[in-house]
């Protein structure tokens, strides 16, 4: 079909995803070919130049090598010299709140509570905008909304990724949010769980303060309504969730309590799990039995390299292109917390940073041992991590971790189509798999950090256009 004018698209696409529409292949009978295009095919191998991509009701229909007749039109055929395809980031960490520290300033002060508001506006256009067609909430403080969101998303009224729900975080007492929910006992945590499999949510996150009883009647309960489960612990250790049948572990292996000092059963300690990273070196007999126990029991991982970074005085590069996403009141938050890693906190980041060398070498060492690595940026923290920016972000700093560009693009992709059981339709620019991709100028397969120059999202075989939706939306993530 021919090339859309802005405001145009499917008939069935609202007007507002409409304007966002370039080219639209999602019909049976619609086809845009992609020539003289790089492929990054999200398998790890290697990158396939001069390629012919074509699309055709919503499908990736066939790759093949660009033959001197194929000629653009701009229309149905497009040149893409200069540009790599790969396949739409799955984010498997990406929340869709802000984290909003009441009376922060410059010296890191803030006071109960934190509140955790929703953007339900701007998160899912961030993400898209970054290539995230594929997103886990992985943890939810309003899952009316997301359930809602995830719906409008599908019937092509607003755009966004695809999202796998994660359920309210199932959390238990020695809980601090006001804004979830505090369980007692495992009785009420099935409850719980079968409560929101009923409304439609499709994961399950564990977080700090739970008993060990209470976890594995949520890990029970959420397998017999054929949901997986994953965890950001504390109070119960790694191995101790691993034998229970846990599906998924977040943040790599930084939360894992099992060697902090005096931990007690069913107790989150003060520790957090700092003290069994520094106890526990990546080549050690304790890490060595840990990964082979998780591998064992096929419990996948999630880095969350952003929300861990540092650089040696605490601070990820500034970009300008995301700070101009953010509300003046969360830019300013921003770089009050910048500010202070630099001056009151620098001594405690600069020993930090050996704790994150660490944690990428644990990263490493749990895939060379079989272990599932997925990826997500989890936008918490102090604000720097954003939709969308974080999950490119969070593939270059596996790169930063020692695995190779391709390697990296297969974590933040196929891995977590493997994971979410969708490997047949997602995660790798194959034929016969839906046309979600991300379209960037330049080689990330060779300099990853080109993963940022996003030019085009193709979701089920619309190409939206990146700009566009980052223009609608600057200024206003931390309001709506």
């Amino acid at each position: 079909m021919p090339a859309l004018p802005q405001g145009v698209g499917s008939p069935s696409a609202s007007p507002e995803l409409r304007r966002f529409i370039k080219f639209d292949a999602s019909g049976s009978n619609d086809e845009i070919r992609l020539l003289h295009i790089r492929v990054v095919d999200g398998t790890g191998g290697v990158a396939k130049q001069n390629q012919t991509v074509t699309i055709r009701g919503g499908k990736i229909a066939d790759i093949h090598d660009t033959t001197s007749s194929e000629q653009a039109d701009g229309k149905t055929a497009l040149d893409m010299t200069g540009r790599t395809v790969l396949p739409g980031l799955i984010g498997m960490h990406d929340h869709l709140f802000y984290v909003a520290r009441a009376l922060d300033n410059a010296e890191h002060t803030s006071t109960f509570p934190t509140v955790l508001p929703q953007m339900t506006y701007s998160a899912p256009r961030l993400y898209l905008a970054n290539g995230v067609t594929t997103a886990r909430t992985t943890g939810s403080m309003e899952p009316y909304t997301d359930l809602n969101l995830r719906d409008a998303i599908e019937a092509l009224q607003i755009p966004g990724p695809h999202l796998d729900v994660t359920g309210p975080y199932i959390q238990g007492e020695g809980n601090r949010f006001l804004q979830m929910h505090t369980l007692h006992g495992p009785e009420e945590t099935r409850k719980m769980i079968d409560y929101w499999a009923d409304q439609g949510v499709t994961s399950f996150k564990a977080y700090t303060n739970l008993t060990r009883a209470e976890l594995k009647a949520a890990i029970d309960e959420a397998h017999a309504r054929g949901r997986k489960i994953t965890g950001h612990l504390c109070s119960v250790t790694y191995p101790e969730a691993a034998e229970m049948g846990i599906d998924n572990l977040e943040h790599g292996f930084v939360v894992n309590t099992q060697l902090d000092p005096g931990k007690q059963p069913d107790v989150c300690p003060a520790t957090a799990g700092t003290a069994t990273q520094k106890l526990m070196a990546p080549d050690s007999a304790e890490a060595t039995a840990l990964i082979a126990l998780l591998v064992q029991h096929h419990v996948a991982l999630t880095s969350t390299l952003p929300v861990e970074e540092v650089d040696g005085i605490g601070n990820p590069p500034l970009r300008q292109r995301a700070l101009d996403m953010l509300s003046p009141q969360a830019r300013e938050t921003y770089l009050y917390e910048r500010n202070a890693q630099m001056t009151s906190r620098r001594d405690i980041y600069q020993r930090y940073q050996a704790l994150f060398r660490r944690e990428e070498e644990f990263e490493r060492r749990f895939v060379d041992a079989g272990g599932l690595l997925l990826a997500g940026p989890d936008p918490t923290s102090d604000g720097h991590i954003i939709p969308g920016f974080g999950d490119q972000r969070e593939v270059e700093l596996l790169v930063d971790a020692g695995f190779s560009p391709l390697e990296a693009v297969k974590i933040a992709t196929l891995n977590g189509a493997i994971y979410l059981g969708k490997a047949d339709r997602l995660g790798s620019v194959v034929v016969g798999k839906n046309a979600d991709l991300m379209i960037v100028r330049g080689d990330p397969s060779a300099k990853i950090e080109d993963i940022e120059n996003t030019e085009w999202v193709v979701q089920d075989g619309r190409v939206l256009d990146s700009a566009g939706l980052l223009d609608s939306v600057k200024g206003s993530y931390g309001l709506y």
